[in-house]
């Protein structure tokens, strides 16, 4: 099985081959802070007890509070958080935000769990981590299958056995809870900064054909603004397999499609393909925004995109990321294209240690200068050094964390 940590630890040690780290440092880097497991027992519906496996991983804490996402998936397990925490830290440092990295999870497939099963889950992590979370220690956020909601019920849990008063702690809440205008488009929203100010620099065309892998809040959002801004997507794709257009998918119509059938599979138009198709169509730009582990030495040689962005975590093998870079086929790196979504949670926890509220346009004017910026700098970076944009991300990540390690 491809273990996530592993693929983060050799990427670390790739981009350490093309600017050496003092020793010190690196072993620091090497293990997590903190790992915290927990069992949380729940009565279910039925009247039973059934104790599920929770996660947190505090990774590093050079910079500020640790933060990221709590994730309920059944395939959730320690070395994917551990994985997932590491390139939050190095997230943090590239949007040059003031935050360490975390993440938490537990093993569950949510799909099986009334609502009422959900909240008495989500209550029963809050009351076992609560000692060690809050506004200037940890500050969770929603990850894949958590909710805004989910963080609402998370932050009253947290209220009701420490007194906080700041809704600091979690971000990505309802706007009525102290969410922050913009978090739910974000992270697709940064990702398509960084693509709009490289896309000449890449030689890309004005109006682009898009693959995108997963539909969910990323994969969807990011549909939705490339579409509005005069892409065309091609293909997409969600758990039950892809859909291909090569006129172009109507992406309104599309989700209005989705809300009627609750799937995309038979949008009419459009032909099925399978998750692995998907990856090796001819395309500009090819957005996987799904799970890890998705581009790998099996398929890399496949690939026909001029561009891959990743939009989810750690999408891309180190072997596939040598593999493409053979083939100058540039990457843009999770750690930077994906990095909208924590930067945003960022301005929330600011808004609320503040007492503030921010305007959707403040919100995105911010977001875009900061992406906009870091895209550039890691761009040129990577120039300078003849190197992949992923090695040049690590490589200034690991700048800033050093510097504050020092401090």
């Amino acid at each position: 099985m491809n273990n996530p940590f592993q693929n983060a630890m050799h990427q670390l040690e790739r981009a350490t081959k093309v600017q050496k780290f003092s020793s010190e440092f690196m072993s620091r880097l090497a293990q997590p802070e903190r790992e915290i497991r927990i069992a949380i027992p729940i009565v279910m519906d039925d009247g039973l007890l059934k104790v599920f496996e929770g996660y947190r991983v505090q990774y590093n804490s050079a910079r500020g509070p640790y933060k990221g996402g709590i994730r309920y998936h059944q395939d959730t397990e320690i070395n994917e958080v551990k994985a997932l925490a590491f390139w939050m830290a190095l997230k943090c440092a590239v949007a040059n935000i003031p935050m360490g990295g975390g993440k938490g999870g537990v093993t569950v497939d949510p799909r099986e769990l009334s609502k009422n099963e959900i909240e008495k889950l989500s209550r029963g992590w809050v009351r076992l981590m609560a000692q060690n979370i809050g506004p200037k220690v940890d500050v969770p956020a929603p990850d894949m299958n958590t909710t805004p909601e989910i963080m609402s019920w998370m932050s009253d849990e947290y209220s009701k056995i420490t007194g906080d008063k700041t809704n600091a702690t979690f971000t990505g809440k309802p706007i009525e809870n102290g969410g922050s205008e913009g978090r739910g488009p974000a992270t697709g929203l940064g990702g398509f900064y960084v693509f709009d100010i490289l896309r000449q620099k890449m030689n890309l065309p004005e109006s682009c054909n898009i693959v995108i892998q997963g539909f969910g809040n990323v994969g969807g959002n990011a549909a939705n603004i490339f579409y509005k801004n005069g892409h065309k997507i091609i293909a997409l794709s969600d758990v039950e397999g892809g859909i291909l257009k090569e006129d172009g998918i109507d992406i309104t119509a599309l989700n209005e499609y989705r809300k009627v059938n609750g799937k995309i599979i038979d949008f009419p138009g459009s032909r099925k393909i399978s998750n692995d198709e998907l990856l090796t169509l001819e395309c500009d730009v090819l957005i996987p925004a799904a799970l890890e582990s998705q581009i790998t030495e099996k398929n890399a040689k496949d690939i026909k995109a001029k561009l891959v962005m990743e939009l989810a975590n750690g999408p891309t093998t180190p072997e596939a990321d040598d593999i493409l870079f053979g083939r100058n086929i540039p990457v843009i790196p999770d750690i930077l294209a994906n990095a909208g979504g924590v930067t945003v949670s960022t301005f929330e926890w600011e808004q609320n240690l503040k007492g503030e509220h921010w305007g959707e346009d403040e919100v995105f004017s911010k977001l875009k200068v900061i992406m906009e910026t870091e895209a550039l700098g890691i761009y040129e970076k990577a120039k300078i050094l003849n190197t992949d944009m992923r090695r040049s991300a690590f490589i200034i990540a690991l700048e800033r964390i050093e510097k504050a390690t020092k401090i």
